[in-house]
């Protein structure tokens, strides 16, 4: 299975206003392992940022002058995503704004889900921790992702990250390193070593916090209560 995880920044929060995408981060998965392949490229974005915008990403439209446009960079970033499967934080926001620089090209381009399936992790995440506060630093903290190289929204970090956050919501298999039959394990461990190269400090280590700890406790103490007993207790003894 083919994903791209994926991530936006914009001029400002709602492309319904004119706002802009000015930068697209992409990381590869297959079959649940990075390939190293990555797509990013900063756009121009032919307006000015909303108040905020500028201060959340650390782009200005002086800065983006001498990008190209979204018209210059669409055909590569479609071949990149086209037939897998997107993995958007509050994937809404990114599909409307992606959905919107496509339809000012033309009626031919389509939209986002004509040519690829999304998941949104955000949603993945509120069923994981309801309740809870689910940002994508929010779930770095809880998941022992470290992101304390994120000073500024980047897209290409924020996929970077959001990729290992992602990983550990679906069952945490991000470092499995067994080749298919269409690539050589070889081929496999040395994407994955180079992905974590380019991670930010140690590999993630995953540990249950004192809340999680003590709804497990209580979870256990219900099933004594009514069974008289709890499979876990002998597992552990």
């Amino acid at each position: 299975m083919r994903q791209i995880i994926l991530d936006t920044e914009t001029t400002g929060l709602e492309w319904k206003k004119g706002n802009r995408v000015v930068e697209i981060g992409c990381v590869e998965l297959l079959e649940r392992r990075p390939t190293g392949r990555t797509f990013h490229k900063y756009i121009n974005p032919e307006r000015d940022f909303e108040p905020g915008a500028a201060e959340v990403t650390g782009l200005n439209l002086a800065m983006l002058s001498d990008k190209p446009l979204f018209a210059g960079i669409a055909d590569e970033f479609l071949a990149f995503v086209d037939g897998a499967e997107l993995v958007i934080h509050n994937a809404e926001f990114d599909i409307g704004f992606l959905d919107y620089e496509l339809s000012r090209l033309g009626p031919h381009y389509g939209r986002m889900r004509d040519r690829c399936t999304v998941e949104d992790s955000l949603l993945l995440a509120r069923q994981r921790f309801p309740g809870q506060r689910n940002s994508l630093d929010a779930l770095c903290k809880r998941l022992g992702v470290d992101n304390s190289g994120r000073t500024k929204h980047g897209a290409l970090l924020d996929a970077e990250l959001l990729c290992e956050v992602y990983l550990h919501l679906t069952a945490g298999q991000g470092e499995i390193g067994f080749g298919t039959p269409d690539e050589p394990a070889a081929q496999a461990v040395a994407a994955t070593q180079e992905f974590a190269a380019s991670s930010h400090g140690e590999r993630p280590r995953v540990q249950a916090s004192e809340e999680e700890l003590a709804a497990h406790e209580a979870r256990l103490e219900k099933l004594r209560k009514k069974a008289g007993s709890a499979l876990w207790d002998a597992a552990t003894a």
